[in-house]
This record gives C-alpha cells, sequence and structure tokens, in this order.
C-alpha cells in the first residue's frame, strides 16, 4: 500500500501540487472576495489598513511559533513573554529611569531569556515542550504583574511611534510585522540554524547522528521564539500606548493557530514564514469581516475555531497521504 500511495503522490498534477502547497492563499483569497461582496466597507483603504494593524501582533508572534513548530515543538508562552518583555522595558524607562535604547534592548533580552529558559527545560531538563512553556506562560504572566503592580505603566514617547502611521497609509506596526516576516524567512531558508530546524522536526534522532547539535539548535529555535515575542509585545504596547501587565492574554493560541492555518505540521518538518503570514491575514480578515457583518462575537470565537479543526484535520489527512 505504502507503494502504490507513493506512486499516487508522484502522479499529482503540478495544479494539484501547488493548491496542495498554497492551499492557505487560495483560500485568503476566496475570503476576501467573499467578504468583499458580503460588505461594501471591506474593500475600503481605511479597513484593509485596519487588517494589516490587527494582523501584526499575530503575525509576529506567529513567526516565533514557525520555529519551534518546525522542529516539532510547541510554545505556549509568548503571549505572556510578550507582555512581560513590553511591561520590563516601560518600568525600566519610566519608574526607573533608564534611556529608552536600554530599556527596548531590555525588554528584547527577557524576550530571549525566556525562550532560553524553555530550551533549557525541554533540551536538558527533558521536559515536554507543552508543559515547559505552560510554566512560562504563567511565570511570565506573573512577573508582569509583580513588575507593574498590576497596572498599565506608560511607554516612553519614542517607543510609543512605533504605533503611529507614516502619512496617510503606511501603519508602523505593518512595517515591523513585514521586517520580522523577512528575517523568519531568511532564517528558514538560508541559514544553517534553518535547515537543521526542518531536520529536527523530521527526524529528531536521524539529526543527531548526522552531526546537528539539536540540543544547542533547541536553543536557538526558543530563544528566537522569545525574542519575536518580544517584538511582538511591544508593537502591542505601542498601539495601546502602555505597558499592560494582561496585555496578549490568549495569543499563543492565534499565533498556533496562524502557523497551522498557513501549512505548517503540528508533527515538525514542515512550514514557511509566508504561509504563518498568510495564516494571520486569514485570521485577521476573518474577525474583520465579521465585525463588518455584525456577527456576535461568541459566534466568531464558533467560526474561528471550526477553521483551526479544519486546517488542523487537513494536515492530518495530508501527512496520511504521504505516509
Amino acid at each position: 500500500m505504502a507503494v502504490s500511495s507513493n506512486v499516487l503522490v508522484r502522479r499529482r498534477s503540478p495544479v494539484a501540487v501547488w493548491l496542495a502547497e498554497n492551499g492557505a492563499l487560495v483560500a485568503l483569497v476566496v475570503l476576501v472576495v467573499g467578504l468583499s461582496l458580503l460588505s461594501s466597507d471591506f474593500l475600503s483603504v481605511t479597513n484593509l489598513l485596519n487588517v494589516g494593524v490587527q494582523a501584526a501582533v499575530t503575525a509576529i508572534l506567529a513567526f516565533g511559533s514557525t520555529f519551534v513548530i518546525v522542529t516539532g515543538g510547541i510554545d505556549l508562552s509568548v503571549g505572556s513573554v510578550a507582555a512581560l518583555s513590553a511591561i520590563v522595558l516601560a518600568w525600566g524607562a519610566t519608574p526607573a529611569g533608564w534611556p529608552w535604547p536600554v530599556a527596548t534592548v531590555a525588554g528584547l533580552a527577557v524576550g530571549v531569556a525566556c525562550g532560553l529558559v524553555n530550551a533549557v527545560l525541554i533540551a536538558y531538563g527533558k521536559l515536554p515542550p507543552f508543559i515547559a512553556t505552560l510554566a512560562m506562560l504563567g511565570v511570565a504572566r506573573g512577573l508582569a504583574l509583580v513588575i507593574s503592580q498590576g497596572s498599565p505603566i506608560e511607554l516612553p514617547a519614542q517607543v510609543a511611534h512605533l504605533g503611529d502611521t507614516i502619512g496617510r497609509y503606511l501603519p508602523v506596526p505593518v512595517i515591523v510585522m513585514v521586517v520580522m516576516g523577512v528575517v523568519a524567512a531568511v532564517i528558514l531558508n538560508r541559514t544553517y540554524a534553518g535547515r537543521a530546524m526542518y531536520a529536527i522536526g523530521g527526524n529528531e534522532e536521524a539529526a543527531r547522528l548526522s552531526g546537528i547539535k539539536v540540543d544547542r539548535q533547541k536553543l536557538i529555535t526558543y530563544a528566537l521564539s522569545g525574542g519575536f515575542a518580544a517584538v511582538a509585545g511591544i508593537v502591542l504596547a505601542s498601539r495601546l500606548a502602555s505597558a499592560q501587565p494582561q496585555a496578549a492574554t490568549g495569543y499563543e493560541l492565534d499565533a498556533i493557530a496562524a502557523v497551522v492555518i498557513g501549512g505548517a505540521s503540528l508533527s515538525g518538518g514542515k512550514g514557511r514564514a509566508l504561509g504563518t503570514f498568510v495564516g494571520a491575514l486569514i485570521l485577521a480578515v476573518l474577525r474583520n469581516g465579521l465585525n463588518l457583518l455584525s456577527v456576535s462575537a461568541f459566534w466568531q470565537q464558533v467560526v474561528i475555531g471550526v477553521v483551526i479543526a479544519l486546517a488542523v484535520l487537513v494536515d492530518t489527512l495530508r501527512r496520511r497521504e504521504t505516509s
């Protein structure tokens, strides 16, 4: 049966292969066309820019999560790490009186440090990624509340400008999202660390036997996830004009959903930055379109949950087909 299955896979037409690899992009186009027909406001410049801004934080978090999921891991802590990083930046620049560049570096460093702690627990402590990152979710959120004493902290003006718009049509969060997406794509496609991520996700033991230092690569992978989470947290805080300890609650689920909707496999070894970007856009377009259509927020959660379930089902069927 395995031989005949492989034969069937090899005989698929180029169009079928392209659709299998770019299904998320096709879904996004269909979604945009459908919503533009249902709502005359959807394709307005103002609304499309709003969609981009809404997608920015989720996309940046999801780019970091892509690294982890490609290795076959999971990171549930990115939302809490994003909030903690922003709180450290704001606390350092406002109550502590640090220069804003120093406070910004400190916020980014906290994100990377949280990722490294996750990696140490997973690679050397042999904890399952789910458990290690779930623990960090609680620790990071708790530290954010302790440092801020449960209250928002004002951002320095220089950092708050990240939430601005250049001219009339160029939101800074969208620029940051695109830059981080390019960085993620370069890491995945053009670096040794990226190739190692795919190898580890494909078969960790085979990667180790081929000479890849798996534990060291996991340190890099989770540190990148934490760093991207820190950037996302700072962008979100700039949009809110303050760092809030409860910010980004639940965003880790949106990030994972964007990666899976974008075509990555939860079993590892598969995933692209472009697919993740498309997945984040699908979530943002869905929420925006449902709001324009006056759909209840409760039903919006149902719709998005169904979309995520379908994405995971497609991934499962695709893996069965190629096994």
